[in-house]
């Protein structure tokens, strides 16, 4: 069998089989769509190679664990998982520095903006948290409209669902996070009144 005239699913079936070649070919095949995706957002060459290599070599070590209906989707959303992995890292360790602190006006202007950066990342936490507490096919196509920045047809397209379906979907996710962050709304306004 000639492994580069085989269809994805062929391949996968093969991959699941133990079979390097064709792991190789669809390594081959799919490496720069993932690549390209990932540097539309990060712009970082490095970083880039190493999302590559973490996803197929996550998909190798769990061929027999995976159930992929559709490669070119799954790699696609797993390149913007790893993306989104990576912002949220870059984001959470920013320092900020200060060179003349003659330019900064008050210690507490400093301690307010700390604490409310304090706040953002528990709130941005409580978020994450909820966002595991949905259902697996709900979570994802939230993550894809809002983090992937994907409209509700490309959504629609990607997974082989209705328009309608995706729209519920994430209808759900905003219920579910409202009721979930009105509560945490509360509490955050509760510490604040205490300092």
């Amino acid at each position: 069998m000639h492994l580069n005239n085989c269809s994805d699913s062929e391949l996968w079936e093969e991959v699941t089989r133990d079979n390097p070649k064709a792991f190789e070919t669809l390594f081959e095949r799919y490496w720069s769509v993932i690549y390209s995706t990932a540097f539309s957002y990060l712009r970082d060459r490095e970083t880039c190679s190493e999302i590559v290599q973490d996803i197929f070599l996550n998909i190798w070590q769990k061929r027999n664990e995976f159930k992929i209906s559709c490669l070119k989707n799954y790699l696609t959303s797993a390149a913007r998982y790893h993306v989104y992995k990576k912002l949220k890292v870059k984001r959470s360790t920013a320092i900020l520095y200060i060179e003349n602190y003659d330019h900064v006006s008050t210690v507490n202007n400093v301690t307010d903006c700390v604490d409310e950066n304090i706040t953002y990342l528990e709130l941005e936490k409580s978020v994450e948290i909820s966002l595991n507490n949905l259902p697996k096919r709900c979570r994802e196509i939230f993550l894809l409209s809002r983090r992937g920045n994907l409209t509700n047809d490309e959504i629609a397209q990607q997974l082989g669902i209705s328009k309608r379906t995706v729209e519920n979907q994430i209808t759900t996710a905003l219920k579910f996070l409202r009721s979930i962050l009105k509560n945490t709304a509360i509490i955050i306004l509760a510490i604040i009144k205490l300092f």
